[in-house]
């Protein structure tokens, strides 16, 4: 059976938990307690070498890092991740801005932010904050007219945006202020549907939080 190899507060993990969810994939999770070191242990190097979850353990052994990478493994031959080449692009093109725009900026806002480390970080914060308001612009743009990314149906695209985008509120940003990405949001929310909660820092007492 697949083991996820998962902290409950990360979104990175909230992705592949969706999913495996709506493909109904059977799996261990195995959790990591990240603010104790462990995900720097030689064993959970051994898995993923830049020593971040989440990480998914095949049977044989092997391991996927990446949460993006995890998405399209599990996702293959289903129709999250369509065959079409075009709508492939599509999809890929959205997971790079995702990593590249979304979880590195808004991800670590909201990271400081619930954590208590905006003043440590305090000569990122204002960078940090004009990117962020650019990709919920960029979003409310390639969103207008379509309920999902790359057209009238779920890809991965959408879960893996979504996972830290929606969450923008909690690190200052007004959603309103983007209703086409605002009305993505409830199209993504109801397509998941619930039992896929988003954990707060605190419960973890290791967090800082």
């Amino acid at each position: 059976m697949l083991t996820l190899h998962d902290y409950l507060p990360s979104q990175n993990g909230w992705k592949i938990r969706v999913l495996l969810g709506l493909l109904k994939i059977p799996h261990n999770t195995r959790i990591v307690s990240i603010f104790e070191g462990e995900s720097h242990t030689d064993a959970f190097l051994a898995l993923n070498p830049a020593g971040a979850v989440p990480v998914l353990e095949l049977e044989d052994g092997s391991a996927i890092a990446e949460s993006n990478a995890i998405l399209t493994y599990l996702a293959e031959g289903t129709p999250l991740l369509p065959a079409d080449r075009y709508q492939r692009a599509r999809i890929m093109q959205w997971l790079f801005f995702e990593q590249y725009n979304v979880e590195p900026v808004i991800g670590s806002l909201r990271f400081w932010t619930l954590t208590g480390r905006l003043e440590r970080n305090r000569a990122m914060v204002a960078g940090k904050r004009e990117a962020g308001a650019r990709t919920l612009a960029a979003l409310n743009r390639s969103l207008a007219g379509t309920p999902f990314l790359t057209g009238n149906d779920l890809t991965i695209a959408d879960i893996a945006v979504y996972a830290y985008s929606h969450r923008a509120g909690d690190c200052g940003f007004t959603l309103a202020d983007h209703p086409a990405f605002l009305a993505w949001t409830h199209c993504v929310r109801d397509a998941i549907g619930p039992g896929y909660p988003v954990h707060p820092y605190s419960i973890d007492p290791h967090s800082g939080a």
